[in-house]
């Protein structure tokens, strides 16, 4: 496999960076549509409370995390490309499911079996580019992939809001259905095999690279943060329209614009962080934009009945600190792994990420409610109290993450990598 240099990167890794970002906006849209469609589910599926809706949205966080940790043992033990393209066609069945689910009990079926598939692309894509990028590319790397995060916004859910909209809620999961088979012929037809990690296996058996994945102290570390950070970051958005909607006074007529102009910032702001990440301090990066976070998730969470133009500003003030943490906090964790055990990290990592996630919906679902459909949503304040708790407690364990990757990094020159000196 071809290697990459400081001085750009090559037609197949722009391909490859394009391909996994592309895949990322599929499973990202297909998981964060669940949000602005609740509202319009609240109010149109008979007997749907928001603590149902927090358990539909976690339904697909749990599976995902259970799919991580099963996956982990033997996801160095397979060429990267067949595990992204088997699990990626097991999303899109997953998510025609839900297409076609038309009650509760049905819908989370389908959550829980596109989780199952889903939740575990996004570890085989970072493995890959692990595998691919020098850790001094990395940040520019990740931030053409969370670009699939902004791009979600701007293109895929305000679309999703509008056919929904315009037709049922079932319409937006049609669109990704279409969307993803496109992309799985690409992956099949031009990626190549990534088994580079392959000749480093010691023939462990699949509970036994697991469990030595799982105790090591310095991946533990790694775990820990990411579970903290996932949730704070998952508790806000199950309930981001309902509120906006019933607290703050922003129409449906309005939401698919709301996701846009703030997805189009996101995308502008992307490529600008992952270069800042590459160039300053990672750590410093992310502590800076966690505190910068925590700010507008107070402020934003204590309003009520505010301009349509205040609440643009706020979201963008809120994608501005998601964004400046995801980057760095990504490019970190990817540097924490050994090669050999780079698959089933991730997977675990993953997991972990997706079982947090869950867990905040659920706390989130059981905190907040509603007396009636259309009544404002209470408790969501609290939603961001416990957000801003975590933010700082991500702060010390990211300290952690960081140490450790540069005691793994002693071969490269932290005065320019880290900007340490």
């Amino acid at each position: 496999m071809s290697t990459t240099n400081k001085s750009g990167f090559s037609s197949y890794h722009k391909f490859v960076i394009f391909i996994l970002a592309i895949t990322q906006f599929t499973v990202i849209l297909d998981f964060m549509v669940m949000a602005p469609l609740g509202d319009l589910l609240l109010k149109t599926m008979p007997g749907l409370t928001t603590q149902d809706f927090g358990l539909a949205v976690s339904a697909y966080a749990f599976s995902a995390g259970a799919s991580g940790l099963l996956t982990a043992g033997f996801a160095d033990k397979f060429d990267r490309k067949k595990l992204l393209l088997f699990f990626y066609c097991g999303f899109i069945i997953g998510t025609l499911f839900c297409a076609l689910a038309h009650t509760y009990v049905t819908l989370v079926a389908a959550r829980i079996f596109t989780g199952i598939f889903g939740g575990v692309i996004g570890s085989i894509s970072m493995a890959i580019i692990t595998d691919i990028f020098t850790l001094s590319q990395r940040g520019r790397v990740m931030g053409f992939i969370q670009m699939g995060f902004g791009a979600s916004q701007v293109l895929g859910i305000p679309i999703g809001l509008y056919v929904a909209n315009l037709w049922q809620w079932e319409a937006p999961f049609f669109m990704i259905v279409i969307i993803s088979v496109i992309i799985a012929i690409m992956i099949a037809w031009k990626l190549q095999p990534v088994t580079d990690h392959l000749a480093l296996q010691q023939n462990k058996k699949i509970l036994s690279h697991l469990w030595h994945t799982l105790i090591d102290k310095d991946y533990r570390v790694g775990f820990i943060s990411t579970g903290i950070l996932s949730i704070g970051g998952f508790m806000m958005m199950p309930f981001g329209t309902v509120f906006a909607v019933n607290n703050l006074g922003v129409s449906a007529q309005q939401l698919p614009l709301l996701f846009m102009i703030s997805g189009v910032a996101s995308l502008l702001l992307m490529p600008f962080v992952g270069k800042l990440s590459d160039r300053v301090n990672k750590y410093y990066l992310f502590c800076v934009a966690s505190v910068w976070l925590l700010i507008v998730c107070v402020v934003y969470t204590n309003m009520y009945q505010i301009p349509f133009a205040l609440v643009v500003v706020i979201n963008i003030l809120m994608m501005i600190g998601i964004m400046s943490r995801m980057v760095p906090s990504s490019a970190l964790t990817s540097a924490v792994p050994r090669s050999k055990d780079r698959g089933a990290y991730m997977s675990i990592n993953s997991s972990l990420q997706s079982i947090s996630g869950g867990i905040a919906a659920t706390i989130a679902g059981a905190v907040v409610y509603q007396e009636t459909a259309n009544s404002p949503l209470m408790n969501y304040n609290i939603v961001g109290y416990v957000v801003a708790i975590s933010s700082i407690l991500s702060i010390y364990l990211m300290s952690r993450v960081y140490k450790v990757v540069l005691k793994n990094n002693k071969s490269v020159n932290t005065s320019i990598e880290f900007k340490m000196d």
